[in-house]
């Protein structure tokens, strides 16, 4: 399942990568965590996770902290995620998950790029079938880590897809929604060195389309992906 994830999502990360406004969205998921959990990483599981996200993506460490003031004061305006679906060109689903302190402007926005791309904005749940979500840990591959061993421990804590990335030289664990929190305590707890946590929004069906027909495509993805509102976008669109 991960495997084949990690390639079909190659062609959204790269132009992700390679997109200023990541730390502002970052920053988003800080005030969102700092809200829910509290400001202390010690005592707040999924901010502790967001950090790490953030030294992986360059952040400095001063924008963290700022981030994190600044979700703690009440002035802080509140933000809310939601999740809209839809389907590009060619019949390609695609999921946006936003977080936004306007919710009009937001749908908005994203009608707007669908329609504009030859799309259609569609009704909250209707690509539930076409999406799984899953929690995903990245950690470095250390000397002195036993792949088999290590998978065979995490099933117990709910994984379902652990093996190597060889080019970033870290391993790979994917594993059910809920059982995000059962993993990164036996992550921590082992010693094992976390670089990326976060959550996936995985095709169980995938639609194959041509370059061209991807090119098409890739103009909604593009624009999605440029909003200040959108956290994530996902699709099911591979190259024959």
């Amino acid at each position: 399942m991960g495997r084949a994830f990690e390639f079909r999502k190659a062609r959204k990360m790269k132009r992700w990568s390679s997109m200023a406004k990541t730390f502002t969205r970052i920053g988003k998921d800080i005030v969102m965590a700092v809200k829910s959990g509290g400001p202390d990483p010690n005592a707040n599981s999924r901010l502790r996770a967001i950090i790490q996200n953030a030294k992986a993506a360059n952040m400095p460490k001063t924008n963290v902290e700022s981030a994190i003031k600044r979700a703690s004061s009440k002035d802080q305006e509140d933000y809310k995620e939601i999740v809209l679906e839809g389907y590009g060109l060619h019949g390609v689903a695609v999921l946006v998950e936003c977080t936004t302190d306007n919710n009009n402007r937001t749908v908005a926005n994203v009608r707007s790029y669908f329609t504009k791309t030859g799309g259609s904005l569609g009704t909250n749940g209707m690509l539930d079938f076409i999406f799984d979500r899953k929690c995903v840990f990245k950690i470095a591959n250390q000397e002195g880590i036993d792949l088999e061993e290590l998978e065979f421990e995490l099933i117990d804590f709910g994984a379902d897809d652990v093996f190597l990335d060889g080019e970033n030289d870290q391993i790979n664990i994917y594993g059910e929604f809920a059982a995000y929190g059962a993993i990164q305590k036996f992550l921590e707890e082992k010693g094992l060195e976390l670089v990326h946590a976060d959550f996936e929004r995985i095709p169980t069906d995938t639609k194959k389309l041509s370059e061209a027909d991807a090119a098409d495509v890739d103009k909604l993805l593009e624009k999605l992906e440029e909003d200040d509102d959108v956290q994530n976008v996902y699709h099911n669109m591979v190259l024959e």
